[in-house]
């Protein structure tokens, strides 16, 4: 007799093997499909990889600058492959890890391509072309999303490229056009200028990372111009043109056209859902937009036993959200009582130099929603250990309701905002106030005293501006 799952999931990036982990965890019977490597786009080919890049570049530049600090490396220069190699190998490290999770907790993988044929059974055809049906109780989707490009252009991986080429090319371009200055935009162009490419970033947007605080994407706009980065904003792709070692792109900005140039572009401009070929139309899963539509509380489709989780559902695209949901979806399918996402509270990171991280609401959302609102910032060059280690850009900026001193949103730009965002989550999970911020003690000297001294500034407080 055929095995009968609890739950099938398809897809183990950050949403799904998480979510199949979870499932083990509660008993659940759990397959988990895979057509690539474990870990998905996030393990191998996103999150952590261009991580290992980033911090690569960031050590680069800490040792052209090491002789301020007493240090002296003469002989500092760029290994692109080594760069690439250590990239890899962390990634394969951790794919290996979620392989070492799924027998830990009793997780069968099945590789190959799934296609849901009824609403209790997936086929999957497998690499060498056999195929085997897997009878279950329910499915979970985690097909994640793939880059989408402009109308008309097409992605070859060798011109014209996404973030997966762009962290595994052959060598190093001497120049570069990047379309799209979000994260990802972002991210590339300080690593690829780092390290000696000419970089060109063109984002349609008036701002840089066009969804974080103005003040915050200002900093970011002006540390990149000092590291070389040519910056459009506001400016619209009008054509791509592929030629002999060369691609051409054609800009307008301000009612001006230019011509850019470079070895390679990078498409960044955002993702589409993998909803193509997985069987939804089959079995009747709605989807609007490119996303599958779920029930957020849940992540239920419109089908009954199916659910969905991650980038497939649409924004926001981040990792950390797709496990969160992978989480609630697990349990909801256990019969576990469930805690809600709030949406409201998911950190946004950013992790070029200088470092960039978001909570809530920014300046200008707040006041649209009608808040009284008290802002307090806090810049990092008054900061002690930020000036020891050389990392002085940037500031802290807090959001707080005048009347109650709820915290309402939180920005950070400079040196190791990623990790310090982490405390502001903590503090409006627990509807914390400014007060109690103000009144609980930072170690000294710490970057995290920023924050401290940020909700200070925004109740005319602060002690060392």
């Amino acid at each position: 007799m055929a095995t009968t799952y609890d739950l099938v999931v398809l897809g183990s990036g950050p949403g799904g093997y998480v979510a199949a982990i979870r499932a083990g965890q509660l008993g659940l019977k759990t397959a988990c499909i895979e057509r690539a490597e474990l870990g998905g786009i996030c393990l191998n080919w996103g999150c952590i990889p261009t991580k290992a890049l980033l911090h690569s570049a960031g050590l680069y530049q800490e040792m052209q600058k090491a002789s301020q600090f007493g240090i002296t490396a003469p002989d500092v220069g760029v290994d692109f492959a080594g760069m690439i190699k250590h990239s890899r190998q962390v990634s394969e490290r951790l794919s290996k890890g979620v392989e070492f999770l799924f027998r830990k907790n009793k997780i069968e993988t099945v590789y190959g391509s799934g296609k849901i044929s009824v609403k209790s059974k997936i086929e999957v055809a497998g690499s060498d072309g056999k195929k085997q049906v897997l009878e279950t109780k329910n499915i979970l989707i985690a097909t994640g999303a793939r880059p989408r490009t402009i109308p008309g252009v097409e992605l070859d991986g060798k011109q014209v490229i996404t973030s997966k080429e762009a962290m595994v090319l052959p060598k190093q371009p001497k120049k570069m056009v990047i379309i799209g200055a979000g994260a990802i935009g972002v991210e590339f162009a300080y690593f690829y200028r780092s390290i000696g490419t000419e970089v060109v970033l063109v984002e349609m947007m008036p701002q840089i990372l066009p969804i974080e605080d103005k003040e915050v994407a200002e900093v970011v706009n002006k540390s990149f111009a000092k590291q070389g980065i040519q910056i459009l904003a506001g400016a619209k792709v009008t054509g791509v043109e592929k030629g002999k070692g060369k691609v051409k792109v054609k800009v307008e900005q301000a009612g001006a056209e230019q011509e850019l140039s470079g070895d390679v572009v990078l498409m960044a401009i955002g993702v589409q859902g993998n909803v193509e070929g997985i069987g939804l139309e089959t079995v009747g899963v709605k989807v609007k937009g490119g996303w599958i539509e779920v029930d957020r509380r849940n992540y239920r489709t419109s089908v009954e036993g199916i659910y969905a989780i991650g980038d497939v559902i649409g924004p926001p695209w981040l990792a950390h959200v797709a496990s969160a949901e992978g989480v609630v979806a697990a349990e909801t399918i256990a019969g576990e009582k469930v805690v809600e996402i709030d949406y409201d509270n998911i950190p946004g990171c950013t992790y070029c130099q200088p470092q960039v991280a978001s909570l809530g609401l920014t300046e200008e959302r707040a006041k649209e929603a009608g808040y009284e609102i008290k802002v307090g910032r806090f810049p990092f060059r008054a900061n002690g250990k930020s000036l020891a280690m050389g990392h002085s850009e940037g500031f802290a900026k807090l959001i707080f309701d005048a009347r109650y001193g709820e915290l309402l949103g939180a920005h950070i730009v400079g040196a190791e905002a990623t990790e310090m965002m982490a405390e502001l989550g903590v503090a409006r999970t627990l509807e914390t106030t400014a007060d109690e911020l103000m009144r609980t003690v930072h170690a000294h000297p710490t970057l995290t005293e920023v924050i401290k001294e940020a909700a200070e500034d925004a109740f005319g407080r602060a002690i060392h501006i």
